[in-house]
């Protein structure tokens, strides 16, 4: 048994957590030991471990060897496609190894990501995420998400259908795509939503990544009533549009039972370049979203490659930018990264409390606003019951 002691929960309540196999089984003040294993978490928050519902590990880290100096999106696609789409498979999997790593311990104890195939790459980056995978099974669950090249549809897009189909026979989790991007939206997402259907498996798309509101292609999917587990991400159009259209759009999502992936990092970082005069947010429409029932789960997407220059592995930088550009609670941030990513990912749900699982995050903090404030470097990860990471800082005020 582990006992997690000396610390306190999301509200600031004083609460130490004993862990029996991978459930917690008490929760409580000053629990007395009973031959645990202690792990000391004075001066920190125990919270819900946080998820990463969208990264791209296969790219993390690449900044410096293919940079975008215009820093929008269609030249991060071109510094992907000339650059990196290239590079051997051992070098992918060195990235993606060192970003996996970095999210495991800053805290998130499920990653999923998408690794983009193409005629420049094939299937080496797959290949790579997928072996990344089967290494670190016993730390944290990676979700691997086949991300297709554009185009899909006609006869150039050949390759990347083939390249879909044979990434999900290698054993890709789910099926992903860009429809946005596709000289035919409409007639991609179809294809996708029958790929998924075809092969068992659920649905991840980029979707209306643009600030054009009449790219709106995600009330296309939801109209295809799509299965179950489809998410869209990013959805970055809909937070353009009047408020009386996000909610349209919203009760359809909800209906359809489609969770939204806001990603406050790279959309930050890469829509309304040039805008110089109240350049939006280019996060989707999270409010609306909520209010009519969507699950909206948050994530970090790019880390330090051509898509975002300064993305940090970092849930708990998730979390704040939702409160600071999405203008959520910190409960509210928090349950995007934490509850909701884990619905969206088909998870079984987390609480702090006896008889669920012991996913847990130790971070510096009085309570839950106030470590997301802080982000200390200082935490302690647990996943399937197990202490897995373990950071600690020294800190020194010299005279």
């Amino acid at each position: 048994m582990t006992l997690l002691a000396g610390g306190h929960l999301a509200d600031g309540t004083a609460a130490d957590i004993r862990i029996h196999g991978d459930q917690i089984t008490e929760v409580g003040p000053r629990l007395e030991p009973r031959g645990d294993e202690v792990v000391d978490c004075t001066g920190m928050v125990v919270l819900d471990a946080p998820v990463e519902p969208h990264a791209h590990i296969d790219k993390a880290g690449t900044f410096g060897i293919a940079p975008n100096p215009a820093g929008d999106l269609p030249n991060a696609v071109a510094a992907w496609r000339d650059v990196l789409a290239p590079r051997p498979a051992a070098e992918v999997l060195a990235g993606a190894r060192r970003a996996l790593e970095d999210l495991l311990a800053h805290g998130a104890t499920a990653v999923r990501s998408h690794v983009n195939v193409g005629a420049a790459s094939g299937l080496a980056p797959l290949e790579a995420v997928l072996e990344l995978r089967e290494q670190s099974r016993a730390l944290v669950d990676l979700q691997v998400v086949v991300l297709p090249s554009s185009p899909l549809t006609g006869p150039a897009g050949a390759t990347s259908r083939a390249l879909l189909k044979e990434g999900l026979a290698m054993g890709a989790d789910l099926c992903g795509g860009a429809p946005y991007t596709d000289p035919d939206p409409i007639g991609c997402t179809e294809y996708l939503v029958d790929v998924a259907v075809r092969h068992g498996v659920p649905l991840d798309l980029h979707t209306d990544e643009v600030l054009d509101p009449s790219s709106l292609h995600v009330r296309h999917l939801a109209r295809l009533r799509p299965p179950a587990g489809t998410t869209a991400s990013h959805c970055v159009s809909l937070g353009i549009l009047p408020v009386t259209a996000q909610e349209a759009v919203a009760a359809e999502l909800a209906e359809a039972g489609i969770a939204v992936i806001a990603l406050p990092h790279t959309n930050l970082y890469l829509q309304a370049r040039g805008v110089t005069s109240a350049p939006p947010r280019g996060l989707t429409a999270v409010r609306a979203l909520l209010d009519a029932g969507v699950t909206v789960a948050a994530g970090g997407d790019n880390v330090r490659d051509p898509f975002n220059a300064v993305g940090r592995a970092d849930p708990l930088e998730t979390a704040a930018l939702m409160v600071l550009a999405a203008h959520l609670t910190p409960a509210e941030a928090w349950h995007a990264v934490g509850a909701a990513g884990r619905a969206t990912m088909g998870l079984a749900p987390v609480r702090v409390a006896a008889g669920f699982p012991a996913e847990l995050l130790c971070v510096e903090g009085d309570d839950l606003a106030d470590a997301l404030g802080r982000a200390g470097e200082r935490r302690t990860v647990v996943h399937h019951g197990r202490v897995v990471a373990r950071v600690s800082v020294e800190r020194c005020l010299l005279p």
